[in-house]
């Protein structure tokens, strides 16, 4: 199901971005800084698929991020096919004319949704949704702005970054000290 909603110059104080998402339906943001905004959903079978990657339940926070790692990208493949995104390259690199891309905005808006659904839900039991965090601002480099999660046993935030590849992969899952002091994953060969 996907209703497109024309985008707006304040559309980070849109009610249907990150609010209150549910399975059934929730905005995705692409092409940039969320300029184009669709409203989608999960059907049943989808939704199922996607709790499975929290089954059983992770004994301790490091496992519950690799389950998170999983469910993003399977909620980015099946958002893919909904939004034309399936063919997002990562980073801000465009592929086809034509292809609908994601910026960081992008990533980290959908990220946080996602998130957010996942603690409606009950499947987080070792993590909380936090507000996303930007790095580098101009004065010190390109911008670019995470998810974030914090883990309840020990405080710790984390930046949930799907931005760094391609659409459908897990997202890098790395304590937010790190990625604010410019972490980026190694090359692939």
């Amino acid at each position: 199901m996907v209703l497109a909603v024309p985008a707006t110059a304040d559309v980070f104080n849109r009610e249907d971005v990150i609010l209150a998402p549910v399975p059934e339906r929730f905005s995705v943001c692409f092409n940039g800084s969320c300029k184009e905004l669709s409203m989608v959903g999960l059907d049943a079978e989808q939704w199922r698929q996607v709790r499975e990657a929290f089954n059983p339940p992770a004994p301790d926070p490091e496992a519950e991020r690799k389950q998170i790692a999983a469910a993003i990208a399977q909620m980015e493949r099946f958002v893919g096919g909904l939004t034309d995104t399936a063919h997002d390259l990562g980073r801000n690199d465009v592929g086809d004319p034509g292809d609908n891309w994601m910026d960081c905005i992008d990533e980290s808006t959908n990220t946080t949704s996602y998130l957010k659904i996942f603690a409606a839900r009950g499947l987080l039991k070792w993590h909380t949704v936090q507000d996303r965090q930007t790095r580098g601002w101009f004065l010190f480099g390109y911008p670019h702005t995470s998810a974030v999660i914090r883990d309840t046993q020990s405080g710790l935030e984390y930046a949930v970054d799907s931005w760094f590849y391609p659409n459908g992969e897990a997202p890098a899952i790395l304590p937010v000290g790190a990625w604010h002091d410019g972490w980026n994953p190694p090359p692939t060969p």
